[in-house]
C-alpha cells in the first residue's frame, strides 16, 4: 500500500473520531470543502484537499436558547483544533485557517 493511501486511511479514521468526540462535547460539524479536483485552479496548487488529506469544517455551537449558531472564527475551532493536533494531525488555526483540518504529506499542511 502506498504512503499516500496509508495517510488517507489514517486521516479518514481520525476524522470519524473527531466528529464523534466533537458532537459529545457540543461542537457540531458539517463538511465545507473536502475533496478538490486536481485541476482546480483555486487554492494552493499542491493543496492537501487534492490528495484527500484535508477538509474544511463548518462549525455549529448551541446558543443559550439551544439553537445552533454557525461559528466562523479560528478561536471558535480552537478546542477541536487542538484535539485534532493531539491526534497527530495539522489544524489550520496555526496559520489563520481555523476551519482547516489536515494530515501532513510531503511538507504540505
Amino acid at each position: 500500500m502506498s504512503e499516500l493511501v496509508e495517510k488517507q486511511i489514517k486521516f479518514t479514521n481520525d476524522l470519524a473520531v473527531l466528529v464523534l468526540v466533537a458532537g459529545k462535547i457540543g461542537y457540531y460539524l458539517t463538511y465545507g470543502e473536502a475533496y478538490r479536483m486536481p485541476n482546480a485552479t483555486h487554492g494552493h496548487p499542491r493543496s492537501l484537499h487534492k490528495q484527500r488529506l484535508a477538509v474544511d469544517f463548518n462549525l455549529f455551537l448551541r446558543n443559550s436558547d439551544g439553537d445552533l449558531q454557525y461559528k466562523t472564527l479560528t478561536e471558535d475551532h480552537k478546542v477541536i483544533g487542538e484535539l485534532w493536533e493531539k491526534m497527530g494531525n495539522t489544524w489550520g488555526g496555526r496559520f489563520n485557517d481555523g476551519n482547516h483540518y489536515s494530515r501532513e504529506h510531503r511538507g504540505m499542511k
